[in-house]
């Protein structure tokens, strides 16, 4: 029999299975370093906390549904020397998820904005967050899909649940129907709850025009705009 052997069930009755995949080498190392048991227990355990670490990043990064994987060390700031490069960073430290603050990231087509707005994202998963990315178009068609299965208040609490909700590409076409307002009420709900990135090919004076309404415009960009960072991208 395995020294290991007897060990396994109760791993598994403790939940922490998980440490033997590092035993035998932490077991070896402490016998070849003449490790004190103290220390040999904190590697081991420190290698179960970072695969668990691991798991939940992945975990994190797949529910958060991004387009692309996109990082800030992906991101060749050289090529557009216009981008605000140290407030980006600065906004990578991702403090403004725990404030519960806005990003609107707003310029022309290829300057940027999607990359940064998912990379953000990523930085927030490896802060710990929770993200969910979905296009505007992609978003407000499954609302509208929604109200004939009787499952729009569901959907709706989806999108209200994460820590930061990323909307790319609002604005690409007029909002019909009942857009407007299912549009302001994802920014009425998570309104000093949570974050919210928006991206847009449109100047921010333009986004009012599209909830059809002045007074519901007036409503929806008071709350996004109240704490919020609004980078203009040119290029």
């Amino acid at each position: 029999m395995h020294p290991t052997d007897d060990l396994v069930p109760v791993l598994k009755k403790l939940r922490l299975s998980g440490v033997l995949n590092t035993l035998e080498l932490r077991t070896r190392q402490a016998a070849d370093d003449n490790l004190a048991p103290g220390e040999f227990l904190l590697r081991l355990l420190t290698d179960e906390v970072e695969r668990r670490e691991g798991k939940q990043l992945e975990l994190r990064l797949r529910r958060a549904g991004f387009e692309h994987l996109k990082t800030l060390e992906d991101f060749d700031f050289t090529f557009n020397p216009q981008v605000p490069k140290s407030k980006v960073v600065d906004l990578a430290t991702c403090s403004f998820v725990g404030r519960h603050e806005n990003i609107c990231l707003v310029g022309q087509t290829g300057v940027g904005k999607s990359h940064i707005a998912q990379a953000l994202g990523h930085r927030s998963c490896v802060a710990g967050y929770t993200v969910m990315y979905t296009s505007a178009h992609q978003m407000l068609t499954q609302l509208r899909a929604s109200r004939a299965d009787d499952s729009y208040d569901s959907r709706m609490q989806r999108l209200a649940t994460p820590d930061l909700l990323i909307i790319d590409d609002l604005g690409l076409r007029p909002l019909q129907h009942d857009e407007p307002i299912d549009l302001y009420e994802r920014i009425r709900q998570r309104y000093e709850r949570g974050s919210i990135i928006i991206t847009s090919n449109r100047a921010i004076e333009e986004w009012p025009p599209l909830f059809n309404d002045k007074l519901l415009a007036g409503a929806a960009m008071d709350r996004l705009l109240h704490h919020c960072h609004l980078i203009i991208l040119e290029g």
